[in-house]
């Protein structure tokens, strides 16, 4: 029998797991929603509920160029039921106890991913930063961030976020986290997804800080006509519509996205104008106005691009070729790297501090493996979550090179924790990661 620990929430008790010198509520459900409906808030437990089983991972389509990097997955199940999140706090947190709370945001595109993947285990940030770490499952694709506004909402994800945070606002301190020093961080789609919640109806005063790590910001912005040709590549798909018919439909609206350049490469995603979202010629004011309310850190490598050379073929072959590989890196990866990462970057920093908020921006300058190379997109995952188990022997962690790579791994989870804690960096006498604080 599992060592059990109960924690008494306004939605009733929740039955935990301790593992070593952590707890682990797995797998709650913080809302309920049929397919293409908006969320709502999960009923309370008639009975306690075991929180020992991980979150299932939202219905998403094969990616064989992610699965080639990433190390193999332990299979968590598929549901559209995906609204789960699970919380890790250390075992020996006090119950007068008020822990500074991180809410994981996982990327992915928006299409593939899952917050209770092993690769963002929180265990080491929470046991060495005595923080209380939220990790967030939502609806991806066709199900959760294409919609027409009328007949199917937009925004599906962005809403089930919402709920969330509105969950965790309401019961986080049952495990003795602080509901009044809320950050939220996530990578990629996951950073994305958290400057634009920033602006969502109904999230203001769910969080105090944001953690924006190598959000496509560049891409994410002119996106109507293309979610136009994707909604019609899709077609009419509705509740009674078999999922594996749903996903096709998904793989032939990601192929129309193609035509639209960079943007192409995320075809699903936030639509403005739709609800939580303002319009997007409203979206730079709405992110002044609560710039004096929400703290900032927001960042990307300075070799984003290189993760995604591999999957095209010539360029990958030119790119093994150790003459070309400098000229790959400094008229391709470099260039790319910066218009869809690194340019917003220093935008979103100025018009924040601009607004009276306060904002910090990094960027990562060393990686965690000669392969990929460089310091390229998702390179900070290791150094903060999944921990040894889940990265070592992986494309981006070789087994060599994880004592290394923990050791910069703890010096950047302290500078995540300490913004978490006050809102401020201590930059570490370190060539991994460079900051510009404000």
């Amino acid at each position: 029998m599992p060592d059990l620990r109960a924690f008494d929430t306004s939605v009733g008790t929740v039955l935990a797991r301790v593992d070593g010198d952590v707890v682990r509520a797995q797998g709650i459900p913080y809302a309920t929603a049929e397919r293409f409906r908006r969320p709502l808030p999960a009923p309370a437990f008639p009975e306690p509920f075991a929180a020992v089983t991980p979150a299932p991972v939202a219905p998403q389509p094969p990616a064989a160029f992610v699965d080639e990097l990433l190390p193999p997955m332990q299979h968590l199940g598929v549901d559209e039921d995906c609204q789960r999140l699970t919380i890790t706090l250390p075992a020996d947190a006090r119950p007068d106890e008020r822990l500074p709370v991180m809410v994981w945001v996982h990327g992915g595109s928006y299409v593939i991913g899952g917050g209770d993947l092993p690769i963002h285990d929180a265990h080491d940030l929470v046991a060495e930063q005595r923080v209380v770490v939220v990790s967030v499952t939502y609806r991806l694709g066709v199900l959760g961030f294409l919609g027409d506004g009328e007949r199917v909402p937009a925004n599906l994800g962005l809403l089930d976020l919402v709920e969330a945070l509105r969950w965790v606002r309401a019961n986080i301190g049952s495990f003795g986290g602080d509901p009044d020093t809320v950050t939220v961080f996530g990578q990629s789609a996951g950073g994305d997804a958290i400057a634009h919640l920033m602006i969502s109806r109904g999230a203001e005063g769910l969080f105090r800080r944001a953690i924006i790590q190598s959000a496509p910001l560049g891409i994410s912005r002119r996106r109507a006509r293309m979610s136009r040709a994707v909604l019609r590549a899709v077609g009419a798909v509705d509740a009674a519509t078999p999922l594996e018919d749903v996903l096709a439909r998904q793989l032939a609206g990601a192929r129309a996205g193609a035509p639209f350049g960079l943007r192409g490469g995320m075809p699903f995603g936030t639509q403005y104008g739709q609800d939580p979202l303002p319009t997007e010629s409203r979206a730079a004011d709405a992110w002044r106005a609560v710039a004096p309310d929400v703290d900032v850190l927001i960042g990307s490598a300075v070799d984003e691009a290189a993760m995604f050379v591999r999957s095209v073929p010539a360029i990958a072959a030119v790119s093994r070729t150790r003459v070309l590989r400098p000229l790959v890196r400094w008229w391709l990866v470099r260039p790319l790297s910066e218009v869809v990462y690194g340019r917003d970057v220093r935008r979103f920093r100025d018009r924040h501090r601009a607004a009276g908020g306060h904002a910090t921006s990094y960027r990562l300058l060393r990686g965690t493996t000669a392969r990929p190379t460089g310091a390229v997109h998702m390179s900070d995952l290791p150094m903060l979550l999944g921990g040894r188990a889940a990265w070592a022997g992986s494309a981006f962690v070789p087994e060599r090179d994880w004592p290394a790579v923990d050791e910069r791994g703890r010096r950047i989870r302290t500078v995540w924790a300490e913004f978490a804690r006050t809102g401020r960096v201590t930059a570490p006498d370190d060539d991994t990661i460079t900051f510009d604080r404000g």
